[in-house]
């Protein structure tokens, strides 16, 4: 019971932004922060997507204790409100980066814009609104093309993915375009986040039909900064509504996670969440409201019309994924965000799948954060990841 009201405690600071609860800032560059202390070689990157945003990245070229050679690529993708930090924050002996250098792989890691380390553009300034003029359509369209062309042309070989939440949702949505698809080898997901109608996680759902991200937007709040005094005050009032356990945050927001540590939780709130776009948020709970995987709908007809040239936004048709491209699926019994009702659409989605390319594992007790912080997930999720990557 301590420990659960400690955690609790913990993550109502950290969502709150309550000043009681000290931060101390991490040193500049991802490498610097969390991978070179732990005795990896760590190399940092500046990549320019197409539509001006300058993004992080950071290579673990090779593990502890690793020869040289040509080493196959990983690209690890994180979620929303989170950005690469949220991988290293267990042991090196827990961590996915750590893990996948030492058993061999090239890493790199993934930073979206309007994060921490990518908070940068060639003209727009992230005081302004017209930064944050973006949702994850174009993380679809920009952000993944731009590192996925980065690491090609830095290791000329296909490229491996593993993507958590809304980093699985990028990834499907891209490859249902065909995007990717020919630098791609094979693909881990993580928590899938496709479909959103089964949702059980209180505070989501009522942020999603509640949201006032239609609101937020009008009001002049471009950037959704979980830390800022607008989005605290939008909180503290979702907070007031009854069924909603703010004592108790990471649990509401994701689900029963079974497999978190004190030490683990405590790096999460110094160092996350991140800041998104509101326009992101509401896109995130359009898909919530209706059931569907589609691009941003601007409000009306003639909006959206103007933007895709018909009234409604085009679908995500995930049944286009080409059928022969290896997918390894990871989800838990007690996830709130990825249900197990809607993993199962998707994997309706995914029923005309070549049966020896589709990898389905279903962790009963794991909700949506065990699966990167979680401290059996080395040997439950982890391995099992290697596992298959070493097959492809």
């Amino acid at each position: 019971m301590a420990r659960r009201c400690f955690l609790g405690f913990l993550v109502f600071c950290f969502w709150l932004g309550l000043t009681s609860c000290a931060r101390s800032p991490p040193p500049t560059g991802l490498c610097a922060a969390s991978v070179t202390p732990q005795g990896y070689k760590c190399q940092e990157f500046e990549v320019k997507t197409q539509d001006g945003y300058i993004l992080s990245m950071q290579r673990i070229p090779k593990g502890r204790v690793g020869g040289g050679g040509n080493k196959q690529p990983v690209l690890i993708q994180h979620g929303v409100m989170v950005d690469g930090m949220t991988w290293f924050l267990n042991p090196p002996d827990q961590s996915l980066p750590f893990i996948l250098a030492d058993a061999g792989f090239d890493v790199w890691i993934a930073n979206t814009r309007g994060t921490r380390y990518s908070r940068r553009h060639t003209t727009l300034d992230p005081s302004k609104s017209e930064f944050w003029n973006w949702t994850w359509d174009e993380l679809v369209t920009s952000d993944l093309p731009a590192t996925f062309d980065f690491v090609f042309s830095q290791t000329g070989q296909k490229i491996h993915y593993v993507g958590h939440s809304m980093g699985t949702l990028i990834a499907l949505a891209s490859f249902s375009e065909g995007r990717l698809v020919d630098k791609l080898k094979s693909a881990a997901l993580l928590s899938p986040i496709a479909y959103l109608s089964h949702m059980t996680t209180a505070l989501g759902v009522v942020a999603a039909k509640a949201f006032v991200g239609e609101i937020t937007t009008l009001m002049g709040v471009a950037e959704f900064n979980p830390k800022g005094e607008a989005v605290g005050k939008f909180l503290k009032v979702l907070c007031a509504t009854p069924g909603i356990d703010c004592y108790d945050l990471l649990k509401s927001l994701t689900g029963k996670n079974c497999c978190l540590n004190v030490s683990t939780v405590d790096l999460f709130v110094k160092n996350e969440p991140q800041s998104t776009s509101t326009k992101n948020m509401v896109h995130l709970a359009q898909t919530v409201r209706e059931g569907v995987v589609a691009k941003y709908n601007y409000g009306s007809a003639d909006f959206n019309m103007m933007h895709y040239g018909e009234a409604s936004p085009p679908i995500y048709n995930l049944s286009n994924i080409p059928h022969n491209l290896p997918l390894f699926l990871s989800y838990g019994g007690q996830d709130a965000l990825s249900d197990p009702r809607d993993v199962g659409l998707l994997l309706d989605s995914l029923k005309l799948h070549d049966g020896d390319k589709l990898t389905v594992q279903f962790i009963k007790d794991y909700a949506h954060a065990d699966f990167i912080m979680g401290v059996t997930a080395k040997d439950i999720v982890y391995t099992a990841i290697v596992a298959f990557f070493n097959r492809q």
